[in-house]
């Protein structure tokens, strides 16, 4: 495509948008809404999947000895137990050690202090490679001999795996549906423009001007709303994003909570936002315009 050529549609396009202000600030606000919804419940799934990854580090799993082992034969079952498919670490921890541990986590309480050791077990502390499994690895650590039980939230676990499922398919859904409903808006956003200048497209294609170069003044309007749109609709969701994560953070019932920052998934939500705004003001233009080169 010459140098020259490109500039002529880059200047009707550009000329295009502001003769239909009106229609072209209505795309570019519907293209904003869009992307907003699809990228807040992307960045939920996102934090969810996020969270759980962070659970399957902080959410151990507690495996008691059997009291009748001596201290050899309870750390000769380490190896059993990292043999468990989805255990990721294992810890010995000894009685005392969890003595010591509840004293310091209980001080204020003096009724513990006289007790001792002896009431408490050797116990192995685990991670999850996937606490989606928690249930089965549970299973597996109860089969060992020498593990006389074996403790485990499962109900904590299960609650985040549907949490994230439904937001994941529910984000999903939304932005194949809000995809399609951006092309929509936009598409018939250019056939406004396109139906003004029907005559003018008649007379071209009389004249002998091929489709490609009517049609590329279009497809460079769309492509320069559908940008815009997205770029808005970008910094609009970094600030949104923050100031919701910002109240949450202090919020006493989610304090526990690490989000995700917004820096880390920064670039490539830019990238995905480019590109559905590339994708949907391409795409409505060249769905608008193919009826009317059909002279």
């Amino acid at each position: 495509m010459k140098r020259n050529r490109i500039g002529y549609f880059i200047k009707e396009g550009v000329s295009s948008i502001f003769t239909h202000g009106f229609m072209s600030f209505a795309s570019i606000f519907i293209i904003m809404a869009c992307l907003i919804i699809m990228g807040s419940f992307s960045l939920l799934a996102v934090n969810m999947e996020y969270i759980i990854r962070n659970m399957e580090k902080q959410n151990q799993v507690v495996a008691f000895v059997d009291e009748s082992l001596t201290p050899e034969q309870a750390q000769a079952l380490e190896s059993d137990i990292k043999a468990v498919p989805n255990v990721a670490s294992v810890r010995y921890v000894t009685r005392e050690e969890a003595y010591e541990s509840f004293l310091d986590q209980y001080k204020d309480i003096k009724l513990f202090e006289d007790v001792g050791s002896s009431i408490l077990r050797d116990r192995y502390v685990m991670t999850l490679h996937d606490i989606e499994q928690m249930a089965q690895t549970r299973d597996d650590l109860r089969a060992i001999y020498g593990i006389a039980g074996v403790n485990a939230h499962l109900e904590i676990a299960k609650g985040f795996v549907t949490v994230r499922n439904i937001v994941g398919a529910v984000s999903i859904s939304l932005v194949v549906i809000l995809l399609i409903v951006s092309v929509f808006i936009m598409s018939n956003t250019v056939k406004l423009t396109t139906f003004n200048r029907r005559e003018e497209i008649a007379i071209m294609k009389m004249v002998g001007a091929t489709n490609s170069f009517i049609r590329w003044p279009f497809v460079f309007e769309g492509m320069m709303l559908g940008v815009l749109g997205s770029l808005l609709a970008y910094l609009l969701q970094w600030g949104l994003y923050s100031f919701a994560v910002d109240r949450m953070s202090r919020s006493v019932a989610l304090s526990f909570i690490t989000f995700l920052k917004y820096e880390v998934i920064a670039i490539p939500m830019l990238i995905v936002f480019a590109g559905i705004g590339l994708l949907v003001g391409i795409g409505g233009s060249l769905f608008a315009i193919k009826n009317y080169l059909k002279v």
